[in-house]
């Protein structure tokens, strides 16, 4: 059992920047792939950034290209988003998932979830 938890959230200017952070419970680093998703109020979850286990590569919704950035630290396990030039369309709830399989956008192989941090991005 792998617990997640986000945090780094909160209420930011549309165009600045936010870091969040995914603290696992244990060394994940090698095991599990990671990725992050949002939920926006209205919407369905959908998929922002994914990593390989390893955090060799990395693949992104094509809303976030660009702008956001995933990483990973072996020593730690813990998987960052590096969010830049935030828009309003980015508020949203986001979550941390692990997954055992290859790294995806199908948030169906993720195992593991967070309880997700909120961002909200002020115009």
């Amino acid at each position: 059992q792998v617990q997640l938890v986000e945090s780094g959230g909160g209420l930011v200017q549309a165009g600045n920047s936010l870091r969040l952070s995914c603290a696992p419970s244990g060394h994940t680093f090698g095991k599990y792939s990671m990725g992050w998703f949002r939920q926006a109020p209205g919407k369905q979850r959908e998929f922002v950034a994914c990593i390989t286990r390893d955090g060799g590569r990395t693949y992104y919704a094509n809303s976030v290209k660009g702008r956001f950035t995933i990483s990973g630290d072996s020593a730690t396990s813990a998987v960052y988003l590096q969010m830049n030039s935030l828009e309003s369309e980015d508020t949203a709830v986001y979550y941390c998932a692990a997954s055992p399989g290859y790294y995806t956008q199908d948030e169906g192989a993720y195992v593991y979830w967070g309880r997700g941090t909120q961002v909200t991005v002020s115009s």
